[in-house]
């Protein structure tokens, strides 16, 4: 996964260095072994009080007073890098994030995320793209905000290239279970409308891209058919609701291929009647289409024949006439 890795333009990240390797790693020394590692720490003597000396009028000495001052090192003075004790790093994260930032917006938008998907070795409109929003609840395409981003990455506990990389099979794994899939394709409906223009339907473009995409680990058999009929219909379709978008999750699974059990007196949306009514027509004509078809093959079978037989009778009594001729 070596590939994978991108160094920040800032020149302070650690993100893939030797140098940010060995800097987390001292400050985990010393917080996780601060205890054993006493014995062999020799005493700054900088840092020892300063010792009454002064003997009295009577000869005695005064009693020693010591005043320590604590040591106060640089780790003590920054905030805590370390969350429920896996060592990710909320700054490695906030650095990654600066990686692939706009300059203007303090979000990641369609250039950066670009790049992003490119370190991680992923197509940006690929399956795992798409997973990948649905754990960080990206609310737009193409565009990570800080905190969508940092917690996203907290929840999948990765503060790396590598980190995100190494996560994308348990992600997938995860997203086949049936309670995750239904969340993940209900996001996937929010995901895909323009947020800034409110929209509250899905383009019927969009929504054709999103359908085969979110079906990707699990193509339902009738979803070809559908996305045919989409494509084909234009005119009386001009986006896709949101209940329509859910209600067809439910269809693929409670309606088999042949069609055979849907009803139009249950409570489907009424462009599952029209889409129902179009494939079943579309059946019959690929039938008929097909037995005429074969009707055809089969007098063109018969029409050679003909010819033939024909033919060798004509010269088989062609044949006689000049023997009898002679």
């Amino acid at each position: 996964m070596g590939q994978c890795v991108t160094k920040c333009k800032n020149p302070t990240s650690s993100l893939g260095s030797k140098s940010g390797d060995k800097e987390s790693g001292g400050k985990s020394h010393k917080k996780g072994g601060s205890a054993g590692g006493v014995g062999g720490h020799k005493e700054d003597p900088g840092t020892q009080c300063s010792k009454a000396t002064n003997e009295l009028s009577n000869g005695t000495k005064p009693l020693e007073v010591t005043v320590e001052t604590p040591i106060i090192t640089a780790g003590d003075t920054r905030k805590d890098e370390l969350l429920d004790g896996d060592g990710l790093s909320v700054k490695r994260i906030e650095e990654l994030f600066c990686c692939y930032k706009d300059e203007q917006e303090d979000a990641i938008l369609e250039e950066g995320m670009e790049r992003f998907c490119n370190d991680l070795c992923v197509d940006p409109a690929e399956f795992r793209v798409l997973v990948l929003a649905w754990k960080f609840q990206a609310a737009t395409m193409c565009k990570f905000t800080r905190k969508e981003f940092v917690e996203g990455c907290k929840a999948i506990q990765a503060d790396s290239l590598e980190g995100i990389c190494s996560r994308f099979p348990c992600m997938l794994l995860e997203a086949q279970g049936e309670e995750n899939f239904k969340d993940l394709y209900r996001f996937t409906f929010q995901f895909g409308l323009d947020a800034e223009e409110g929209q509250r339907s899905l383009q019927r473009e969009i929504a054709i891209a999103l359908w085969r995409l979110v079906f990707t680990q699990d193509t339902p058999p009738i979803l070809e058919r559908w996305l045919d009929f989409l494509s084909e219909n234009p005119s009386g379709i001009r986006g896709i609701s949101r209940d329509t978008w859910n209600m067809f999750l439910n269809f693929t699974q409670a309606i088999g291929p042949d069609l055979s059990n849907y009803s139009e007196d249950e409570a489907w949306p009424s462009l599952f009647d029209t889409f129902v009514e179009w494939e079943l027509e579309r059946r019959k004509k690929e039938e008929e289409q097909a037995l005429t078809a074969k009707e055809e093959e089969g007098r063109c079978t018969e029409t050679d024949c003909s010819p033939t037989s024909d033919r060798l009778e004509t010269e088989g009594s062609r044949g006689s006439q000049t023997w009898g001729g002679h």
